[in-house]
């Protein structure tokens, strides 16, 4: 547990006890959206440098194909359970919002690992930024089928072409896998260059973005009051039974310590920038504040305080 004592890690509780106590203290949106590009910029120049000495080899294939799989799994499994138990529209954005993914809970991993001394491949940036969409798109497919059956018409329909245009150009996106080419072509002499930017300032503005991140999970609690008791217990359960898919996926393959860990934090979190933008308009009859508060103010604290130390205690007993 010695994450815990993570000044990054702690810049977060303290950001979630500071929002708690309702201090005024706030990081403005822009500084919040520079840093959040920040990191992806940083997270994909890391990558690629990575990528470009180690090639592209079959287990670099295998993770991809993982990732992928598990993108599409998670939230059809979602669904499927939650529409029994909720307004189909609900389960189907809720289902979207956790089988997509957060980054910044992949990012703080990554940071662990690396005071860790456990190595993984330049090539998890690519399979997170591979995870994001899939679940949008499932999403947008079962809404419309879901108000088709209802209206006996078309009526509603949310054009999927749009919906893949906006969820493979978003910014951050397209950012993270710009950089990731661009470290892959520069190599060792962008590498030596783009050091002090890349390496020397993370952790500092990752310990100020995590502060901003816990002063937005404390706002998001209170979102969660009213909400059905499944939506509370499907917050917390989700996460590690879907790591533990992950794990299990990554034990059969004999996928590497530093990328099985990884692929469970991925598989285990949840969106809450990707999947609400698009579903805001693309399904409006959803309360954001239900798959928000959930994701947000539940999933997130307990991936960054508690599930990363578990799950990475777990992948070392099984790998």
């Amino acid at each position: 547990m010695n994450i815990l004592l993570d000044p990054t890690i702690l810049f977060f509780i303290f950001g979630i006890f500071a929002g708690l106590v309702k201090s005024n203290l706030e990081i403005p949106q822009p500084i919040s959206r520079f840093l959040s590009l920040y990191l992806l910029m940083a997270l994909g120049l890391k990558g690629g440098f990575a990528l470009n000495k180690s090639g592209f080899t079959p287990e670099i294939a295998i993770s991809l194909g993982l990732a992928i799989t598990l993108a599409i799994a998670i939230p059809l499994l979602g669904y499927n359970f939650l529409k029994y138990k909720l307004d189909k529209l609900d389960a189907a954005a809720i289902a979207a919002t956790y089988g997509s993914i957060s980054a910044v809970t992949f990012i703080t991993t990554t940071q662990v690992l690396d005071q860790s001394g456990i190595s993984y491949g330049g090539h998890m940036a690519a399979a997170m930024a591979l995870m994001e969409s899939p679940a949008i798109i499932i999403a947008i497919i079962l809404a419309n089928r879901i108000r088709q059956q209802r209206s006996g018409n078309a009526s509603g329909h949310t054009s999927l072409g749009k919906i893949l245009h906006e969820s493979f150009t978003d910014g951050g996106q397209l950012l993270l896998l710009g950089a990731l080419v661009v470290g892959l072509i520069s190599g060792d002499s962008g590498h030596k260059v783009m050091a002090p930017f890349s390496i020397d300032l993370f952790k500092g503005l990752l310990a100020f973005f995590l502060l901003d991140m816990g002063l937005l999970a404390a706002k998001s609690l209170g979102e969660l009051k009213g909400k059905p008791s499944v939506t509370l217990a499907y917050a917390f359960i989700a996460p590690p039974t879907h790591a533990m898919i992950a794990l299990g996926l990554c034990h059969i393959f004999h996928i590497s310590l530093g990328d099985t860990i990884l692929l469970m934090i991925l598989a285990a979190s949840a969106s809450y920038i990707a999947v609400p933008a698009v579903l805001r308009h693309a399904m409006p009859e959803v309360s954001p504040a239900l798959y928000m508060g959930m994701s947000l103010g539940i999933t997130f604290p307990l991936n960054i305080i508690l599930g990363i130390p578990i799950y990475s205690a777990v992948a070392k007993y099984f790998v």
